[in-house]
């Protein structure tokens, strides 16, 4: 058993002390990143509840449960900072890799602490799979938001159907890596090879801006 509060605490601590030092990206970035791991944690306890109420499983609950409940939670925050500051697409970017990568930290170290990292071969994996797989999926949604807020669509149901993207890709994912073989080296490289696949496109639509 481990406790994630206190491994949330000593991680977040450093990083909190940083902002009195940096600014501009660095303080943006960083604060998203805590908010990142704030957002895991939060998701565990949703999803964990949901799973004492339901009696699903451990196993039913990380596919059918957890990539509804964690995809929202992403949005939440992000959502939050584009309605009340209504950031520029680069701020709004930045939230969001921030975001991504705190989740994906926390949700690794927490894992880690629980399963034991003896193989270094699968912790290099998983740190690529999980980290890619959070990247791309709040990634996906934030081009879908900012798609919406450049014509002018930005609205409940648009934003919904960006994150039932996610919702989607996330849920695959974490169904092909629950069982061993050919279908988890699938669900290891699904996040990577949707990245670069992403990066090009990514990288040309920023470019029209």
């Amino acid at each position: 058993m481990i406790y994630a509060e206190n491994i949330l605490i000593c991680i977040a601590i450093p990083l909190l002390l940083s902002l009195l030092f940096i600014d501009g990206i660095s303080r943006r970035f960083v604060g998203s990143f805590v908010i990142g791991m704030v957002v895991c944690l939060l998701s565990a306890y949703i999803s964990g509840y949901v799973n004492l109420l339901s009696g699903m499983g451990d196993e039913d609950t990380a596919i059918f449960i957890s990539p509804v409940v964690e995809e929202i939670m992403k949005l939440l925050p992000l959502l939050f900072a584009i309605l009340m500051f209504m950031p520029e697409n680069k701020v709004m970017y930045q939230l969001a890799m921030g975001i991504g990568a705190g989740f994906a930290t926390f949700e690794n170290c927490c894992y880690i602490l629980t399963a034991g990292a003896e193989s270094l071969p699968y912790v290099i994996i998983r740190g690529f799979a999980v980290g890619g797989m959070h990247i791309v999926s709040i990634l996906a949604l934030t081009l879908g938001i900012e798609l919406m807020r450049r014509f002018k669509s930005l609205s409940f149901p648009a934003i919904l159907g960006a994150l039932s993207l996610s919702m989607t890709f996330h849920g695959l994912y974490n169904l092909l890596v629950s069982e061993p073989g050919i279908s988890s080296y699938i669900g290891y490289a699904m996040p990577l090879i949707t990245a670069a696949l992403l990066y090009v496109p990514y990288k040309r639509f920023r470019r029209t801006q």
